[in-house]
C-alpha cells in the first residue's frame, strides 16, 4: 500500500471526505507572461484532465447544486494549491460562457498573480482599505469571462482584514457580480474565508503530507462548520524561482 494511498485512507476513515474526489495534479506547465489585459494564462502541458476531473466534480454543470464560491487551500505552505486553484478556473472558463473570478486571499505569501504574468498591485488588499466598488480592484484575463483580483500591497494586519465584516461585503460583492468564485487562501486562514463559500477543496503533498496534519487541518475546518468538497493529492510540488515553472 503506498505512504499516499494509507494517508488519504486513514484520514477518510475519520472524516469520510475523500472517497471520490482524490485526484492528482502535476504542477508541469510552462507560464508565459504577458502584458495586462491580453493574459493567456497557465499553458498545461501535463495534470490536465487531473484538473479537468476535479472541476467537474466540483462545478457540476448539469446540477442545480453546483458549488459558485470555492476556496483552495493547502493543508500547509507548499502543496501547489495556488497552480491548482489557477488551473481549475482556467479550465472551467474554458467550459462555461458564464463569468469566472480568481481571488488571491493569501495576503502573507501571495503567488496567484505569477500564475499568469500580472502585477500585484491594486488588489484585495486594497479593496478592503479602499471606497471603490469591487470592479475597480479587478483584472481581466483569457478567456475574458475569467478575471482575477490579486491581494495587492502585502499588509501585517492580514488576519484582521480577513475576518473583518469589510472581507465578507467584499466576497458579497463578488458574489453577486461573477457567476464562479475560486479563491486561493492560506493555510491559517482557509476556514474563516470558507465560511463565506460554499465550501473548500484541500490540497495535499503527495508523499509529504503527514497524517496528523492532514486530520488536523480537517478537524480545524470542520469545527468552523465548513463543508469540505474534496482533496487533491499533488503529485510533484517543487519551489519555482521567479514564477517559471518547467518539467522535472
Amino acid at each position: 500500500m503506498s505512504k499516499n494511498f494509507e494517508l488519504l485512507q486513514q484520514v477518510g476513515k475519520e472524516q469520510a471526505i475523500f472517497s471520490n474526489t482524490v485526484l492528482p495534479a502535476q504542477e508541469v506547465f510552462d507560464e508565459r507572461p504577458a502584458t495586462l489585459g491580453s493574459v493567456p494564462g497557465p499553458q498545461v502541458s501535463g495534470g490536465a484532465e487531473e484538473i479537468g476531473a476535479l472541476v467537474q466534480r466540483i462545478f457540476p454543470l448539469s446540477s442545480k447544486q453546483s458549488s459558485h464560491a470555492v476556496v483552495f487551500s493547502g493543508t500547509e505552505s507548499g502543496t501547489g494549491c495556488t497552480w491548482v486553484c489557477a488551473h481549475a478556473a482556467q479550465v472551467l472558463a474554458n467550459q462555461v460562457s458564464a463569468s469566472v473570478c480568481l481571488v488571491d486571499a493569501n495576503l502573507r505569501a501571495p503567488r496567484l498573480h505569477e500564475q499568469f504574468g500580472v502585477a500585484n498591485h491594486h488588489g484585495l488588499s486594497d479593496a478592503l482599505l479602499q471606497p471603490e466598488p469591487i470592479e475597480h480592484f479587478v483584472s481581466r484575463l483569457s478567456p475574458p469571462n475569467l478575471a482575477i483580483l490579486s491581494c495587492g500591497g502585502v499588509i501585517d494586519s492580514a488576519r484582521t482584514l480577513l475576518t473583518s465584516n469589510r472581507m465578507s461585503a467584499r466576497l458579497a460583492e463578488l458574489r453577486a457580480i461573477f457567476d464562479y468564485v475560486l479563491i486561493d487562501a492560506s493555510p491559517r486562514d482557509a476556514a474563516v474565508l470558507a465560511g463565506a463559500s460554499d465550501g473548500l477543496v484541500l490540497v495535499l503533498k503527495a508523499n509529504s503530507s503527514r497524517k496528523e496534519t492532514v486530520r488536523n487541518a480537517v478537524r480545524q475546518i470542520q469545527a468552523a462548520n465548513v463543508k469540505i468538497l474534496g482533496a487533491v493529492l499533488n503529485q510533484r510540488t517543487f519551489p519555482i524561482p521567479e514564477g517559471l515553472y518547467r518539467r522535472l
